[in-house]
């Protein structure tokens, strides 16, 4: 059968994006109605137009339904532990200047037991790109309350809704010394495309938060529809307001959605400072890697 289908569709153009995917690994577990999917297709899009060596590129993430998306990705790609995307990118890119790191995960990885990591990686200004995708709620693992869940929202833990405040990750961000900081949807396809490729060619840690259905867990359980709902739902609802203040743009419970590119600054990655710092100190006695040369050299 499966032969009769591939000669069936002999002769049709090839999906740009499989090439950057490993195909024996589909069918993907992600539900449907799901956007990483559509986030995915962004990002590979993105990186296609990037120039970038893709040999030198790395994509780490961690534990949770986005977290699988190191998995699909042919690219060298790293499915790590729980919350330690970020200072597992961190190393990587210490131990290898020249990379591209891009941490590709959700928002229970990287901002509650990875938050720590999140707020230093980002006060250090590690030279990565974090793509976060926000679906409210702890998708893979029965739907808890994540620190992204909106006030009122139902969860599996807060069965009477959330009472808890939430956060505003693109403050969280920019407070913490992020050089790129924006926020989409996954509806918001064009957008997210652009801001992955104007993250990834900026110096220093950049942040884009993609805003994300979960219909199994955090649509159905608040009774607000399926995927295609909360598509609807982010196209009548988001405003796009480039360089607002990002004290203003938290969110609410089925609210409107500020979105945009909030933040683009520059100011030394983590390894520029390092070197000159040590140079200052040690003077002569200090000899860079040859890598940290080139990425410092790439950087100025």
């Amino acid at each position: 059968m499966s032969e009769e289908l591939f000669e069936v569709e002999e002769g049709i153009p090839p999906n740009p994006v499989e090439e950057f995917l490993r195909m024996d690994r589909m069918p993907h577990i992600w539900c449907p109605g799901c956007g990483i999917g559509t986030t995915v297709n962004c990002f590979v899009r993105a990186l296609d137009s990037s120039g970038l060596d893709l040999d030198k590129v790395a994509v780490v993430s961690g534990i949770g339904c986005t977290g699988r998306v190191a998995g699909y990705l042919r690219l060298d790609s790293f499915h790590t532990t729980h919350g330690r995307a970020i200072p597992f990118a961190t190393g990587l890119k210490l131990a290898n200047p020249e990379l591209k790191v891009i941490v590709y995960s959700g928002d229970g990885d990287l901002t509650a037991i990875g938050g720590n990591h999140f707020i230093h990686a980002a006060r250090r200004n590690v030279d990565m790109t974090v793509i976060l995708l926000n679906n409210g709620i702890y998708g893979m693992t029965g739907g808890q309350v994540a620190p992204t869940t909106p006030i009122s929202a139902i969860a599996s833990t807060a069965p009477y809704g959330n009472f808890e405040e939430n956060f505003n990750l693109p403050y969280m961000a920019e407070s913490c010394g992020a050089v790129y900081v924006a926020r989409w949807t996954s509806f918001h396809v064009r957008h997210v495309t652009k801001s992955i490729k104007e993250a990834l060619a900026k110096k220093g840690f950049s942040f884009i938060e993609i805003v994300n259905p979960c219909p199994t867990l955090y649509s159905r359980r608040n009774k607000i529809g399926d995927g295609l709902d909360q598509m609807i739902y982010y196209r009548d609802n988001s405003e796009i307001r480039n360089g607002a203040d990002t004290k203003t743009v938290g969110m609410d419970f089925q609210g409107k959605i500020v979105v945009g590119k909030f933040v683009d600054r520059e100011r030394p990655t983590y390894d520029s400072a390092m070197m000159k710092y040590y140079q200052k100190k040690l003077g002569e006695d200090f000899v860079p890697s040859e890598e940290m040369r080139n990425s410092i050299h790439a950087e100025n």
